[in-house]
């Protein structure tokens, strides 16, 4: 099997049934399989898959058991020489998987390669990050990317016809070399959803693989289709994934000096949010919808 093609769903029917012809429509060369982990969707997913795609290996779970554990679930199954991880809510392009399969194949070094992402309008998405640390999570959590590119790349002016070494990728498009993967393991199911990636592109770079960004693959990613269903919850996972990362990577001190900049940063949000009621009021309720997801943050904190 030369690539073996990993999709984890959460209620995205329709996005997942397009993504998959996607993949049938440009094909990767040579020999592949797809596999389907369906996290206890209620949208009958599942069944569409079963008669939409039965040559697709379907794993139905009962329960919604997060990112990093169903992902596992057809790692430990599947035979690809590479394995792509891909979201359902993805489609792919003409020729990427080709592309970035025949990047690793021309690059020993490498143990990953992402595909340039990009937004439905055709603009581009920012896909690639440095490893986070403290300085650089202080940079993001007050917006000062917006005085120097800091915690991010500045993505939009990279040459788009050449690879680059990056520090991680995200998610929702990653090709691996499985003798990388094997190296270095498989998903930390301590994650449930949210920098498991980065997880476990920092501990790709630690046993000494390169990741590239390629640009020449190009997928669009409509980005949030799952987690934006339970939007609530998914704050607070997004930054216990942020803590649980600074814990397994860091010290105990970097652990409780990364809340106390949550901490800060959350205070100075909430002290600006009178100041949402004198706008529009699609921008109000956005604004107010947030300072409430920073509460929550701010009272969940300690058990995190």
């Amino acid at each position: 099997m030369e690539i073996s093609i990993i999709i984890v769903n959460w209620n995205t029917k329709t996005l997942l049934a397009d993504c998959i012809e996607s993949v049938y429509t440009s094909p990767p060369e040579g020999e592949f399989d797809i596999w389907v982990v369906d996290n206890s969707s209620i949208d009958d997913s599942s069944d569409m898959v079963r008669e939409r795609f039965p040559e697709v290996n379907l794993i139905d779970n009962e329960e919604n058991i997060g990112f990093a554990r169903a992902n596992n679930q057809a790692l430990r199954k599947c035979k690809g020489k590479y394995v792509l991880l891909l979201n359902p809510d993805t489609v792919v392009k003409t020729g990427a998987i080709a592309e970035m399969a025949d990047f690793l194949d021309h690059t020993p070094e490498a143990g990953m390669a992402g595909a340039q992402l990009i937004n439905p309008d055709g603009s581009l998405q920012t896909s690639a990050f440095p490893l986070p640390t403290l300085f650089r999570e202080f940079w993001r959590m007050f917006h000062l990317d917006y005085l120097i590119n800091v915690a991010n790349y500045p993505m939009e002016e990279w040459r788009l016809d050449s690879a680059r070494e990056v520090d991680t990728l995200l998610g929702a498009c990653m090709l691996i070399r499985r003798e990388a993967l094997d190296q270095f393991g498989l998903f930390d199911a301590d994650y449930f959803i949210y920098s498991e990636e980065v997880d476990l592109c920092a501990r790709l770079k630690e046993s000494g693989w390169h990741l590239y960004w390629v640009p020449d693959a190009v997928v669009v990613h409509y980005g949030a289709q799952s987690t934006q269903q339970v939007a609530e919850e998914m704050f607070i996972r997004l930054y216990e994934g942020k803590i649980i990362y600074f814990r397994k990577h860091r010290t105990r001190i970097t652990v409780i000096a990364y809340k106390l900049i949550l901490i800060l940063a959350t205070i100075s949000r909430l002290i600006l949010t009178p100041f949402a009621l004198i706008e529009n009021p699609m921008e109000r309720d956005k604004h107010l919808i947030l300072s409430r997801n920073y509460r929550r943050l701010l009272w969940s904190l300690p058990g995190l």
